[in-house]
């Protein structure tokens, strides 16, 4: 490769983690305005003004609303995705019952400490839009399999007696929904709160 095919190389690769950059910073800015008034009261207006740039920039970006929130939604349900992953892995080989204990805490830390928006964007009351309800369905899905994958391998196991993994599936999701509610940032003792939730999770299995 020439000198001249390099310096063009190495400016694609500048532009594009420049284009990579403020895509993040205008997902970022969707994610906070979604969860402080929800998708109703976001638009591209206030979006484009928060991350400086003007309107007709945003739309090199994101060709309209949906399509950002959609982003917004999916970097958001990545990031619990890591999240728990990562957390199941520092268990090694536990039981379901660790593991599973291990994953509502880590659940229960991202809606009240870590990343407190993912609980103020799914629980947001007003409806959404056909296409994103779609989309939600199938982050919801992908969420809800990493706990049922547990489930279901304690149920083997014989060390969960659950005679309904549906409806102990229901019951686990309105603990760690309810828990943002329950557990205050401001609190005192997080960590007990936690333990606490985990406590009642585990009686739904064990």
């Amino acid at each position: 490769m020439n000198a001249t095919r390099q310096g063009q190389t190495a400016g694609s690769g500048r532009v594009a983690r420049r284009r990579d950059r403020r895509k993040s910073e205008i997902v970022a800015t969707a994610i906070g305005i979604l969860s402080t008034n929800g998708y109703q009261g976001m638009n591209l207006e206030d979006v484009a003004e928060r991350t400086d740039i003007a309107k007709a920039t945003l739309y090199h970006y994101f060709r309209s609303k949906d399509e950002l929130v959609g982003a917004a939604l999916d970097v958001l349900t990545e990031d619990v995705l890591t999240r728990l992953a990562a957390r199941a892995a520092e268990t090694g080989d536990a039981s379901p019952t660790a593991l599973l204990g291990a994953l509502v805490d880590e659940q229960v830390r991202i809606l009240t400490e870590s990343a407190p928006e993912v609980a103020t964007v799914f629980s947001w009351p007003r409806p959404w839009p056909p296409a994103i309800q779609d989309a939600m369905k199938e982050m919801r899905r992908r969420h809800d399999t990493v706990f049922r994958q547990v489930v279901e391998r304690g149920v083997a196991d014989r060390e969960f007696t659950c005679p309904d993994i549906d409806v102990a599936m229901q019951c686990l999701h309105g603990i760690l929904n309810q828990s943002a509610v329950w557990i205050r940032p401001e609190g005192e003792d997080r960590a007990a709160a936690r333990a606490a939730v985990v406590a009642c999770a585990l009686r739904l299995f064990v």
